[in-house]
């Protein structure tokens, strides 16, 4: 059988209100996952590039090899596996790198085996590598890299995963700052207890917004993209934070803030010119106020697919089943 590789792209995750649960897929970049058959039984890795040697080698401690060896467990396949792991998304990011490691894994050892598994199995497999790799997981990252297109997550395990239509032009960008923000660091930031007054103005955002798309209404869109939970206490993470976001309102942005936990930036457009506008914005205030080299910007409708296998599925038929 030959070797099998799996993409997973990156994803961005709270989407303002949203915080743990709201989601979308991006169409590049994201990380690829090369499984092929080998001696022995388990998981192992043999190369992870991109990483510059940062990533755990041991199977056991990466994000890609729990999920891998998990789906094993799951399917009753006892059959060595080794993983190579290209890197396509920055190391604490923002961007969901833990979640498309163990999605890509998860989707290539599947078609490898030939075990046909259903996504809310993948994603299930692919949500405990991100709990290793991360220090925790929520799915809000997972389930668009399984999925793609815009998702809620109602349960992350067992999956209960809510597909959210996309309005006709929504269009995302994304920048990357020269900075890191390790999640488990951010999430530190929070503490357990959130005032009432700023819980309920989340959850009418969350809701305003899951009806927004639903209706197309960019104008409730844009009022509904706001964190009244994460992002105030995570912002001094990020310098020049309120700059930039209103750098991407000015240009013409629907929202702007928080990928995840950052420091990476989003922003929801209507249009993919007035989003290659929001993104030279967003640059200009980043160069100002964060400096080092400059940012990586992606501009991308919204994916209405997520991970995918690269090279040929398994000897049993298809390697997802739907």
């Amino acid at each position: 059988m030959e070797p099998v590789t799996a993409f997973a792209p990156a994803t961005v995750s709270n989407v303002g209100c949203g915080f743990d649960v709201l989601g979308f897929a991006l169409h590049e970049p994201g990380d690829a996952v090369t499984a092929a058959f080998a001696g022995g039984a388990g998981v192992r890795i043999d190369d992870i590039v991109g990483d510059d040697g940062r990533l755990p080698r041991d199977a056991r401690k990466n994000t890609a090899g729990v999920a891998a060896q998990t789906l094993l467990d799951a399917v009753g396949d006892r059959r060595g596996v080794a993983l190579t792991i290209r890197k396509g998304l920055p190391l604490s990011s923002g961007l969901g790198g833990s979640a498309a490691s163990a999605v890509a894994a998860a989707f290539a050892v599947n078609a490898l085996v030939g075990a046909g598994a259903s996504l809310e199995t993948l994603m299930a497999c692919a949500f405990e590598g991100e709990r290793i790799g991360a220090g925790s997981a929520h799915g809000d990252n997972i389930a668009p890299a399984v999925y793609g297109g815009f998702v809620l997550v109602r349960v992350p395990n067992p999956p209960d995963v809510v597909r959210l239509p996309v309005p006709a032009g929504l269009t995302a960008v994304v920048v990357h700052p020269d900075l890191e923000i390790e999640t488990a660091r951010a999430r530190a930031l929070l503490g357990s207890e959130v005032p009432l007054g700023d819980a309920i103005r989340q959850w009418a955002n969350l809701g305003a917004l899951v009806d927004a798309l639903h209706r197309g209404d960019f104008d409730l869109l844009a009022r509904a993209i706001e964190d009244t939970i994460a992002e105030p206490r995570r912002a001094p993470l990020v310098p020049g934070l309120a700059a930039i976001k209103r750098a991407a309102i000015d240009a013409g942005a629907l929202g702007s803030g928080l990928s995840g936990s950052g420091p990476s930036l989003f922003a929801l457009c209507r249009g993919i010119e007035t989003a290659r506008r929001v993104a030279r914005a967003m640059t200009a205030a980043i160069v100002e106020h964060i400096g080092g080299r400059a940012p990586d910007v992606y501009v991308s409708p919204i994916a209405p697919t997520g991970a995918r296998i690269l090279s040929p599925a398994g000897p049993k038929g298809p390697a997802v089943q739907v």
